[in-house]
């Protein structure tokens, strides 16, 4: 990982980018809409083992950011991996800051405001927005999502999914990303729940759309989870604690229709079906 040599006293932000020219321009416009942060701002996409344009279409926001006084560049990597994406953009990157976002997720115009300042100390920290989840329509997404943003993850601490910054104090606890699936969850979990900010600005997160769309990329998710669980024991016990969020059967009284779909995908997901030999099937 390249080191701050001081010189730079702003905020990074890295955008991994695998084939994502549908979602790209408008994860951009978003991030060039945000307000004043203090300090200079770089933007570096990571276009790794694309097929499509997205690099071209990456370099095409060039002159929108230097109009604001912010940075823009496009790394090109021939192989495909967000690992991969995240350790070749955190070598290049500068900031003091650095904030790590999906190219599918669109940023509220506060959000990097608040989070540059949020992590402006010397102490480790980490830090996130609040999601909001959206859907496009499909019932059984609409369900499961309802009932999911009611579970403990969503409801208590920094879920970080989508979205998540750390100071240069934060990201010298470990060296290189390892080859894992759950990214967000490694690197949430390298933080006491103590160290971990929730900011007020919100960003929008696109959930899954599908019956089994939702049930392949939740495997992969609680694969990933059980993945950092064995290879890292040390870190889960820096997971948030949820004893204090409402039981199944409350929430379930509350959306009986949510809690039906939601315990349909949570059981398909543990049969054999709809499996993927690929650990890093996607939804879209």
């Amino acid at each position: 990982m390249a080191v701050n040599d001081g010189a730079f006293k702003g905020l990074s932000v890295l955008i991994p980018a695998h084939d994502e020219a549908d979602w790209l321009p408008a994860c951009l416009d978003a991030l060039c809409a945000s307000e004043p942060v203090a300090g200079p701002v770089e933007v570096i996409v990571v276009a790794n083992g694309c097929s499509d344009n997205t690099a071209e279409l990456a370099r095409g926001e060039t002159s929108a950011f230097e109009a604001r006084g912010w940075s823009l560049r496009v790394l090109e990597l021939a192989k495909g991996g967000k690992l991969g994406a995240w350790n070749a953009g955190e070598a290049a990157a500068l900031g003091n800051v650095l904030v790590y976002l999906d190219a599918d997720v669109l940023v509220s115009p506060p959000l990097l405001a608040q989070l540059a300042e949020a992590l402006a100390g010397g102490a480790p920290r980490y830090a996130s927005g609040v999601p909001q989840v959206t859907t496009s329509g499909n019932w059984v997404t609409r369900h499961y999502t309802r009932f999911w943003q009611t579970t403990g993850f969503m409801t208590h601490g920094v879920p970080g999914f989508g979205v998540f910054a750390m100071n240069r104090a934060g990201r010298a606890r470990w060296c290189v990303w390892p080859d894992i699936i759950s990214d967000d969850t490694f690197a949430r979990l390298n933080f006491r729940p103590e160290e971990r900010i929730s900011v007020p600005a919100t960003y929008a997160w696109p959930m899954i759309e599908g019956f089994a769309p939702l049930v392949r990329v939740r495997r992969r998710q609680d694969v990933g989870v059980a993945e950092v669980e064995q290879l890292f024991p040390h870190l889960m016990r820096n997971d948030d604690l949820h004893d204090q969020m409402r039981p199944f059967w409350r929430r379930a009284l509350a959306d009986p229709l949510g809690a039906l779909v939601f315990v349909a995908v949570r059981l398909t997901i543990h049969a054999p079906v709809l499996r993927s030999a690929n650990r890093w099937v996607r939804g879209r």
